[in-house]
């Protein structure tokens, strides 16, 4: 392996022609670069200089080393100016995997802000929603993602080699028609939807309604299940059922013949960002970890 030092005083010594000449140019003595050259030969396995006189004259190998050793101190600068400006924020990407709601509320306002205050930073967005976008990210295909869990009991912070941002709780939102005998109260209990049809979510949401529906005692009637937020919504106003709703969804709530009413006792889940354990000090991630939970605050 080559130390970069040593190819850099290469390059000298092949410039000026002589040890002498390299030294007094980078302010060392003729036997420190004498030394490095000796460390740079027994790297490459070969001789790099013969003596020619009073002056240096390069081997074959030398010749091929002095061709590749101006594009292997450029590429070394050019590395060390992009991680430069990494660090400083000027530039970098960051790939973020997160399930629908928060793609559609919580992130767009986090990328804004980034992009104000840090324009050079690139934030790539995909959709999934957990176990998938956890996979994903010890897969490698995100750099950081938005999950949930029930409740305020972490579902995927002690699992190893994950690190957990907890970003908000998220209360659950009873969603009914506004013809509704219930939907002029302040809050409904979740018992009093006993025997009403249900629409259920994604598989993980559908799990957290069948849980919650199991702690007031009843079973629920799931007769659909949809991922669309929109379909939801026409599928309460037409009086098919009722659902469960985070209310980080509420924002996209736009039919006007639903109502959200809050749970009581009041229910929800935990939304926290999650990277690779020994990443959350990464410039970029570490950026938008900090933006995520001033946009969730």
């Amino acid at each position: 392996m080559f130390d970069s030092r040593h190819i850099q005083t290469f390059a000298e010594v092949v410039r000026t022609g002589s040890y002498a000449a390299t030294a007094r140019d980078l302010g060392y003595t003729q036997p420190a670069i004498s030394q490095q050259m000796k460390a740079l030969e027994r790297a490459a396995g070969t001789p790099l200089f013969v003596r020619a006189g009073r002056g240096l004259r390069l081997t074959d190998a030398g010749q091929l080393l002095a061709r590749h050793a101006t594009g292997i101190l450029s590429s070394i600068e050019t590395a060390h100016g992009q991680l430069k400006a990494i660090t400083r924020l000027e530039s970098g990407r960051i790939r973020v995997c997160a399930f629908p709601a928060a793609n559609a509320t919580l992130l767009p306002a986090t990328v804004a802000r980034v992009a104000a205050a840090h324009p050079g930073i690139r934030v790539e967005l995909l959709e999934e929603e957990p176990p998938d976008s956890l996979r994903a990210l010890r897969e490698g295909r995100c750099d950081l993602t938005l999950a949930f869990s029930p409740g305020n009991a972490g579902e995927h912070g002690s699992e190893e080699g994950l690190v957990e941002l907890p970003l908000l709780d998220d209360p659950l939102m009873a969603l009914l028609p506004v013809g509704h005998a219930l939907a002029g109260n302040g809050r409904v209990e979740l018992v009093q939807l006993e025997r009403e049809r249900w629409i259920a979510g994604c598989r993980r949401c559908r799990g957290h309604l069948v849980a919650a529906c199991a702690a007031a005692g009843f079973a629920p009637d799931i007769a659909f299940t949809t991922d669309d937020n929109l379909a939801v919504q026409e599928l309460v106003a037409a009086g098919a059922g009722v659902a469960l709703v985070p209310g980080m969804t509420l924002p996209l709530l736009r039919h006007t013949d639903v109502v959200a009413l809050p749970l009581a006792p009041a229910g929800g889940r935990r939304v926290s960002a999650f990277v690779l354990e020994g990443h959350e000090t990464a410039p970029v991630t570490a950026l938008l970890l900090r933006t995520l939970s001033e946009t969730a605050a």
